[in-house]
């Protein structure tokens, strides 16, 4: 949940500040699985259990880069990123992604939101850019730090 006062006519001054955190979501062997059979990516890594025990250095299954990735829409929705007033949300891209730590089976995953611009662009439109970085539960080094954009749509 965002402070109290973020709103759309409070954006420029939230320009810099740190949005809020997201709470904990498990990314379980399922969740994985499922990962994969939608991408086809079923690397043993990540997708075979007893393999991985024997021959990963992570002694478990992680989850796939991208599935991590494509948790944060949901973690920055529950920060509360987009104000009150806005009729569309649309993603407008990303401008970094640096993956920084495997995310094991079972592990417990937030994200932590930073707004780093705010930038109006004519016509209703509002280009928001977060920085949002994953953390693991116990873990120093998070899982990834990426830029994000989206566009407001007023």
């Amino acid at each position: 949940m965002p402070p109290p006062d973020y709103s759309l006519a409070t954006l420029p001054d939230f320009v810099g500040r740190a949005l809020g955190v997201s709470g904990w979501l498990t990314v379980d062997q399922a969740r994985i699985n499922a990962f994969a059979a939608c991408t086809g990516d079923r690397q043993w890594i990540h997708t075979d259990p007893e393999r991985a025990a024997r021959e990963s250095p992570t002694g478990t299954t992680i989850a796939h880069g991208l599935l991590t990735l494509s948790l944060l829409p949901a973690l920055r929705a529950e920060v509360g990123v987009v104000p009150g007033g806005v009729a569309r949300v649309l993603n407008y891209g990303l401008d970094r992604v640096r993956f920084l730590a495997p995310v094991r089976s079972g592990a417990r995953i937030r994200a932590r939101v930073t707004l780093t611009s705010a930038e109006p662009k004519g016509e209703g439109r509002i280009l928001l850019k977060t920085e949002n970085t994953v953390e693991i539960e116990g873990e120093d080094t998070p899982a990834l730090v990426a830029d994000s954009l989206v566009l407001l749509v007023l």
